[in-house]
């Protein structure tokens, strides 16, 4: 017997009970009972029990869920650490620490937060989400989870030597950064006051260091005390590089604050390594002198070009001239100057006015230096200030010489031009912009490495090392995503859009197309990383039980949707349920 759905014309379809018969050869059908008039749920119902199966009582009473854990971005995360084969990196042996260790480093991938916070998350009476299901974790006390944190510091050289074996070697160019964030409390022998780049002047600070290969993957990071110069940290990298990994020569690429004169001299040439940094404005200056080798002339037909000097022998330095950099620096610049003659305007006013006027040399040119120093613009300034009086004036020379430079920025490197050509030289000092992406998110909403709340200098380092290798982590988590993210996906396209590597990063056409229809090539929709994790975390891992057997509990996963299962594919998870730990 079946039932059978019937049209009926323009009224409703008639529902009919039906069996096959064979007569002869023929096999016929015949009605058994109209079953239009019955509910629908009872129609399911008895199609259910035709096809063999057993109707229970009301939904309530058939299936009980008893929790309902976020599950997808769980998935992705553990399938990523399988492929970075990030379980034997730790320890090849398994332990408690090692995986509490996996535990926190999961986590702050899916949702940073302080260890009590992690603790709570990771808990089966509190957890979030079913990353402590997933690795079998069971009941986790807080002192284990400080515990795995002290045992993944005292990892940190073993694990960087890994890393640095899998992504850099002879040759290679290393790109290295430093950054701060802020602490709170005051108890940490690392914190000090320094300059605060998270704008918290109020609070002590650490310093740290992060070395990444070209394509922005971190490969090592040390922590440093919070008034350590920038120039003053490239001394352990060095000592890193040569001692700790082996590497006999690597192309060092930092910044000019970083790889100034002195460390050149004192420690890049004694170590036997090269380096790609750029000039300051003021050494920029001196080579356009009049007569110097830098001259406007040579951008008329072209925007790079390398020239030599002798303040700097057995260097190569690459002048490079962007228009758009150039329109943008007249822009501020002009912006600047009308916000700093207007504030000397109030200050001249103030002075000239009858009704307590300001008075007083040095009243005076303290609120005149507050402006100033405000606007940064003392050098486009001449100010004459006496007891009573207070006048000012644009230095139209000194705006004249720093605007003829206005686009114009120096590679400085000691690599031969037979290893490494201009356009290459800017190209790799341009990759620096990678290490402060990798800053912006760890320090960003997505890993959240500040504020540091950690008072022991080894367990300050075990949470900045933490945060890095969580970062390993997304970053390869975004390179496998990225054709369903804004992100550019195609890279050579994007490099045959530049005609010269001064130019502006260029978009590629497949991304392009990506980003203005919102719709991936496949027809998904096309998200952020942040949108992605959170529609992946509605793919939930459900813990199901039957009442009438509540001891026979069992998991059952929600149905992806297409781009929850395009997104797992491509971190190379199963939408199956797995309850053992990765690896």
């Amino acid at each position: 017997m079946f039932i059978d759905v019937v049209p009926n014309g323009r009224s409703a379809p008639a529902v009919l009970l039906r069996e096959s018969y064979r007569e002869g050869k023929r096999v016929r059908k015949r009605t058994l009972a109209n079953l239009s008039a019955l509910p629908p749920p009872l129609i399911d119902g008895l199609r259910v029990l035709l096809d063999g199966g057993t109707v229970v009582g009301r939904p309530e009473e058939a299936l009980e869920i008893r929790r309902a854990l976020p599950h997808g971005h769980v998935s992705a995360v553990l399938a990523t650490l399988r492929r970075l084969d990030l379980v034997r990196l730790l320890d090849r042996s398994a332990s408690r620490e090692r995986d509490l260790a996996l535990a926190l480093i999961a986590s702050r991938v899916i949702a940073p937060g302080s260890k009590l916070a992690t603790l709570r998350a990771l808990s089966e009476e509190t957890a979030t989400s079913s990353l402590g299901h997933e690795l079998g974790l069971g009941a986790i006390r807080e002192a284990e989870i400080y515990a795995a944190l002290d045992w993944l510091g005292g990892q940190q050289e073993r694990i960087e030597r890994a890393l640095a074996r899998r992504h850099l070697h002879d040759g290679t160019l290393v790109l290295y950064d430093v950054s701060s964030s802020y602490l709170e409390g005051r108890c940490c022998e690392l914190a000090r006051q320094g300059y605060s780049r998270d704008h918290r002047p109020d609070r002590m600070q650490i310093v740290y260091g992060l070395l990444c290969d070209r394509q922005g993957r971190p490969v090592a990071v040390e922590v440093f005390e919070g008034d350590t110069a920038d120039p003053a940290t490239l001394g352990k990298q060095i000592d890193t590089l040569k001692r700790r990994f082996g590497l006999r020569h690597v192309v060092l690429v930092g910044d000019r604050g970083m790889i100034t004169a002195a460390r050149i001299r004192e420690e890049l040439r004694p170590a036997g390594l090269d380096w790609i940094t750029s000039l300051r404005a003021p050494q920029i200056q001196a080579l356009a002198e009049e007569g110097g080798p830098l001259q406007p002339s040579l951008f008329d037909e072209r925007d790079m070009a390398e020239i030599t000097s002798p303040a700097w022998p057995d260097e190569r330095l690459v002048v490079c001239r962007n228009p758009d950099l150039a329109r943008e620096r007249t822009r501020k610049r002009d912006v600047l100057l009308a916000a700093t003659e207007r504030d000397l305007t109030r200050i001249a006013a103030a002075v000239r006015r009858k009704h307590k006027p300001l008075r007083g040399q040095a009243e005076i040119g303290l609120a005149a230096g507050a402006v100033i120093d405000r606007h940064k613009m003392a050098k486009h300034f001449e100010m004459t200030i006496t007891e009573d009086s207070f006048a000012w004036r644009r230095n139209d020379a000194s705006i004249a010489r720093e605007a003829r430079l206005d686009g114009l920025y120096v590679i400085r490197t000691n690599v031969p031009a037979a290893a490494m050509d201009a356009a290459a030289a800017v190209r790799a000092y341009k990759d620096l912009a990678r290490v402060e992406r990798a800053f912006r998110t760890l320090k960003g909403i997505d890993l959240q490495i500040r504020p540091v709340h950690h008072w022991l200098a080894p367990r300050v380092r075990a949470h900045v090392f933490l945060c890095m290798l969580a970062y390993y982590v997304e970053w390869h988590l975004r390179e496998a995503w990225a054709p369903l993210l804004f992100h550019e996906h195609d890279a050579a396209g994007a490099e045959a859009e530049r005609n010269s590597p001064v130019q502006a990063a260029a978009v590629s056409p497949a991304t392009q197309r990506k980003r203005t229809t919102r719709r991936t090539e496949a027809g998904l929709p096309v998200v952020d990383y942040a949108g992605l994790m959170q529609h992946l975390a509605t793919l939930t891992l459900n813990i199901v039980a039957v009442p009438k057997a509540p001891d026979a509990a069992f998991t059952m996963l929600a149905k992806p949707t297409p781009l929850q299962a395009a997104a797992l594919q491509r971190v190379g998870a199963t939408p199956a349920v797995s309850s053992s730990q990765p690896g």
